[in-house]
């Protein structure tokens, strides 16, 4: 229906996407059927598109248990496929470094509240994602993670202690780099927010971002540069792994 309708506007996929504030690979996977509309994307498409609302109306008929996990669908499989993961959170643990009663612990806190059913499920799909950290060849993963997020006792104290100990047994794997970047300092590269970028085994370079209501996967090189940029600033300022393990050893012991 996007295709069909943007066809009739004369728009490529790309001066549709400028409209609707998207890259042109997520309205090639709208169209596709690969990625589903969010709310916002929706009421700009019937805008856009003059189709009469018909965009919204199926957005608000789509089960929740169906469209939440779905606005990640594409990112994971990526993600699954690439050669490098470079991670910068300021919010939350990064997805991958959760253990199994954290991440239960931040879809518990999701508003509107989540089924026990989903919360299961998604939870289950993110302890899948670890396996990453055992491929052959490793793969290369940065983290860095703003030191806010580790004061947080997401959960309580025994989840908070349990997640510290995982944080430093996924920092001696092979191939991964944790590094915090320190509340003291008086300047930050990155405060419009978390974000992910991907090398892709055919060395496609992509970025990751998540909202409160969507996500959106960014192929455009110009973008992606600007957040690679970003990512070296911060790789820069944060402390190296000696000086992050000390920091973990450190909450660890005020445990």
């Amino acid at each position: 229906m996007v295709a069909v309708l943007r066809v009739r506007k004369n728009l490529t996929q790309r001066q549709l996407a400028e409209l609707v504030n998207l890259d042109e690979q997520s309205i090639a996977s709208i169209e596709q059927g690969r990625r589903p509309l969010m709310p916002d994307v929706a009421a700009l498409m019937d805008t856009v598109l003059d189709s009469g609302g018909v965009f919204s109306a199926a957005v608000a008929e789509m089960p929740r248990v169906d469209m939440i996990p779905a606005w990640a669908e594409e990112y994971l499989a990526c993600e699954r496929e690439a050669i490098t993961t470079s991670s910068y959170q300021n919010q939350v643990m990064p997805g991958l470094l959760q253990t199994d009663a954290y991440a239960e612990a931040v879809f518990r806190n999701r508003v509107p509240h989540l089924p026990e059913e989903t919360i299961t499920k998604q939870t289950a799909i993110r302890a899948a994602r670890r396996e990453i950290f055992h491929k052959e060849p490793p793969v290369a993963l940065s983290f860095i993670i703003w030191e806010p997020v580790l004061s947080m006792e997401l959960g309580g104290p025994e989840v908070h202690r349990a997640q510290l100990e995982h944080l430093i047994a996924c920092s001696e794997l092979p191939g991964v780099c944790l590094q915090i970047y320190p509340l003291g300092h008086m300047e930050h590269p990155a405060l419009d927010g978390p974000f992910v970028l991907l090398e892709t085994p055919e060395h496609q370079r992509l970025a990751y971002m998540e909202t409160q209501r969507g996500s959106q996967l960014i192929s455009d090189p110009n973008e992606v540069s600007i957040l690679e940029r970003k990512y070296a600033m911060l790789r820069t300022l944060a402390l190296n792994p000696q000086e992050t393990r000390a920091v973990l050893d450190r909450l660890l012991g005020e445990q």
